[in-house]
């Protein structure tokens, strides 16, 4: 029979854990939340030998089990109950060979926790071109542990990590590092073992100082943890420091005849070289700026021919079905609802797959940690946080992974000023209603021969997001005003060729998620709206049939025409017609029509959700004989009353400024609502966001037309 056990994957954020787990675990990934909770959960099949198979969890980046974010608190809750589901049979804890004092912390604490450890010794081809020599027979005679040398980016020692894995199981050798933890507070640790049954000196010592940070403990358990650290006057920063010196002497003690530096220390490696460029005040700002440039010009030239076939594609099948299937409500479903929004999902992946290439490049190479040191210069200057810079940079992808990473911001209105700014930046749910509008009023010409056009505007849309986070975090600082200060600390990895295996399966990682978690929404979204568009008041529509019936009766040469007409008007009629009709006036200063108002409304679901209700309007009004693509359509879409395009430059700025602004994703409304722990920032946040959204969409038409 095959066995399967669980193998937990831990270590300090910037070595390569992540690198390491996409190496051991390929494309058989699963991402979604630990339970209970709204952090990234990602776990992966490995398959050990033929009867012993592994469900890996990559664990979120901790410097040690004292948590001070909600991700730490996960890797602790994990490890320190055998209760939870994913509590591992085994550990491997990943460190940077080049950095093992720092990183050993996190060991010595696992190791007191009696774990099956397996020690990964992760990137040693840049250990040793740095002339760090590490014995590693002595090193796991020392630990009493497996050691194994690894180069997860090449795929060195990756077998051998998955041999010592498989060795360490079936015969576990587990190692303490003889720190009397006991001593610090005999009483406590004493008590707390006999309340909750358990063995383990360090196991204890651990509930006693972060019990109220475990979210798998009762408020009964909090409470008994609590009177008895009271009962007996714990200290928990004296304890603290004690354990921590403790450590760092036993690592020092481990590490004085285990690791050796052959080059000076004084020698300047590469990264610093090329820090002392890419990193400058000035010029590393310009090269920035160039980079980012390149990035959105690529956007729109590369994605062009793949975006091409998909949608030759969809008309192919669209005209194919129409001729094969027998005319009906379910013909007319699949052809005018459920395509045009699989359409609208699957038309903008290759521009999605192409961001993420370069976000994946820039991480791998260790570039945007360089671009997150550099913007901590500037965001000071507007009141934020340096530590606010990774949300902002992260919500290039997606607002709500980012709003998670705040986390790490201490300081409470720090970290709520860096939650309610960060939907302002231009998320990748964006780019398929930018690129669409862009499409449709900015020709595909070419500045001095090389520049896109529409690649400048995009990016232009892209830097009023960065520059409307900065603005409205000063506001904000002026009206929320901070005692406490918060200091951004943060590693710069060396620099390193991107892996490009591990890029490919961030890509593909992403483009799933794009596809399978916005696709959802939006083929729903697509079908509830083809049933609103198809359907309304049989009195009315009863009105419309029995006029064109006879209309076209007396002239079948005009049966297209008059049929296209009908159309129109049932959709007018239709009940999605009378919402977007309710909606009208409000928006009509802005330049929109009763069209455009349902793709407000239905888009709040998701942002990107716009392009599948337009691909349903345009699809439910014209016919089967015209099968035309939705940007087509809607660049001949007319103003029944006045005859002027719908879609003018006005117009589509308008949207695009609407767009920028206005916080139309429920999933961001949802995390901001748990992280923020009530409804106030959420509702706060969507007024005021879309109150802005209104008022700048209505300058530029008003401006423009």
């Amino acid at each position: 029979m095959n066995t399967t056990i669980n193998i937990a994957l831990i270590g300090n954020p910037n070595t390569g854990k992540s690198t390491l787990f996409n190496a051991l675990t390929g494309l058989n990934q699963k991402i979604g939340n630990f339970s209970g909770v709204t952090v990234e959960r990602k776990t992966g099949k490995l398959n050990l030998t033929e009867n012993l198979s592994a469900s890996l969890i990559d664990l979120p980046g901790t410097y040690s089990l004292y948590p001070r974010s909600a991700d730490e608190q996960i890797a602790l809750e994990i490890l320190n109950s055998t209760k939870n589901p994913d509590y591992p049979n085994l550990v491997v804890v990943v460190v940077d060979a080049t950095n093992l004092k720092r990183n050993l912390l996190l060991l010595t604490q696992l190791m007191d926790l009696q774990l099956p450890l397996v020690l990964a010794l992760n990137m040693m081809d840049i250990a040793k071109q740095s002339g760090i020599e590490i014995d590693i027979a002595l090193l796991e005679k020392k630990l009493g542990i497996p050691v194994v040398s690894v180069a997860a980016r090449d795929f060195q020692g990756v077998q051998e990590l998955k041999n010592a894995i498989v060795k360490q199981y079936e015969n576990p050798k587990l190692a303490s590092t003889g720190i009397n933890v006991h001593a610090y507070a005999p009483e406590v640790i004493d008590e707390i073992k006999a309340y909750f049954h358990i063995e383990n000196d360090y196991a204890a010592f651990e509930l006693a100082h972060h019990y109220h940070e475990l979210g798998n403990l009762t408020q009964e358990k909090k409470d008994a943890v609590e009177a008895i650290g009271l009962k007996h006057h714990f200290n928990v920063n004296k304890t603290q420091v004690a354990e921590t010196i403790d450590r760092y002497n036993f690592i020092n003690e481990i590490l004085s005849d285990t690791v050796s530096k052959n080059k000076p220390a004084a020698d300047e490696t590469r990264s610093n070289k090329l820090d002392a460029i890419l990193t400058h005040r000035i010029f590393g700002l310009l090269i920035f700026f160039v980079i980012l440039f390149a990035v959105f010009q690529s956007i729109f030239n590369w994605s062009q021919y793949p975006m091409g076939l998909i949608e030759n594609a969809f008309i192919g099948i669209e005209n194919t079905l129409t001729a094969i299937l027998p005319a009906g409500i379910l013909t007319n479903l699949i052809i005018g609802g459920i395509l045009p929004g699989m359409s609208g999902v699957l038309i903008f992946l290759p521009q999605i797959a192409v961001l993420f290439l370069f976000i994946a490049i820039l991480e791998d190479t260790g570039y945007m940690a360089r671009v997150t040191f550099m913007m901590d210069r500037l965001m000071k200057n507007f009141g934020l946080n340096g530590k606010s810079v990774v949300p902002l940079i992260s919500g290039i992808a997606c607002a709500v992974p980012a709003i998670m990473s705040a986390r790490s911001i201490e300081n409470w209105k720090d970290r709520l000023i860096t939650i309610f700014v960060t939907p302002f930046m231009s998320c990748s749910a964006r780019l398929p209603v930018y690129t669409l509008l862009i499409s449709l009023v900015v020709p595909n010409k070419f500045v001095f021969g090389f520049l896109s056009l529409q690649g400048l505007i995009l990016m232009a849309m892209y830097l009023l997001g960065f520059v409307s986070a900065l603005l409205a975090g000063w506001l904000l600082k002026l009206f929320i005003k901070t005692k406490n200060k918060s200091y951004f600390l943060m590693e710069l990895p060396v620099y390193r060729m991107p892996r490009w295996s591990n890029v490919g399966i961030t890509i593909f990682n992403k483009a799933r998620t794009f596809v399978m978690e916005a696709g959802k929404v939006i083929l729903a979204v697509s079908i509830i709206l083809w049933v609103l568009a198809t359907f309304g008041p049989s009195k009315d529509f009863d009105q419309i049939n029995a006029k064109y019936a006879a209309s076209i009766k007396a002239d079948t040469t005009q049966t297209s025409i008059l049929t296209t007409k009908m159309n129109a008007e049932k959709l007018e009629a239709s009940y999605a017609g009378q919402l977007g009709k309710f909606i009208e006036p409000a928006i009509r200063p802005l330049g929109y029509d009763w069209k455009i108002g349902i793709a407000l409304v239905t888009s709040f679901a998701a942002r990107e959700v716009f392009v599948g209700t337009m691909s349903t309007i345009y699809s439910v009004q014209g016919d089967a004989e015209h099968l035309d693509t939705v940007r087509e359509k809607m660049l001949e879409a007319r103003n029944p009353t006045t005859g002027e395009l719908t879609f003018t430059f006005a117009t589509v700025m308008s949207l695009m400024i609407f767009y920028a602004f206005a916080m139309q994703c429920m999933s961001t409304f949802a995390v901001v609502y748990r992280e923020t722990n009530g409804l106030k920032w959420p509702l706060i946040q969507l007024f005021t966001m879309t109150a802005i959204a209104y008022i700048a969409a209505f300058g530029v038409y008003q401006l423009l037309s």
